[in-house]
């Protein structure tokens, strides 16, 4: 797999929060659809090509950026293990 077509910078630059935009819930640039519609959908098990009929304002990059973020969310987020001391 390869970060080249969606690094965190990208999909910062697809994801906006404004507060005069649904409340200033993060929502993908140009659109009124929030990435907690789209995470939902895809979590759901909707494919990518169901939610882009659903919402014709999105683009695939859209949904990339939305995967994108909830794995770099994951990464940060997520607790390490505690590792087993050996005695």
């Amino acid at each position: 797999m390869s970060n080249a077509h969606l690094n965190s910078k990208n999909y910062e630059e697809q994801i906006v929060r404004d507060p005069q935009i649904c409340g200033g819930e993060p929502v993908f640039k140009g659109t009124r659809v929030t990435l907690r519609t789209v995470l939902a959908s895809l979590a759901a098990g909707d494919s990518a090509e169901e939610i882009l009929a659903d919402f014709p304002n999105l683009k695939p990059e859209h949904i990339r950026a939305a995967i994108a973020f909830a794995a770099a969310s994951a990464e940060e987020d997520l607790p390490v293990p505690a590792v087993p001391q050996i005695r």
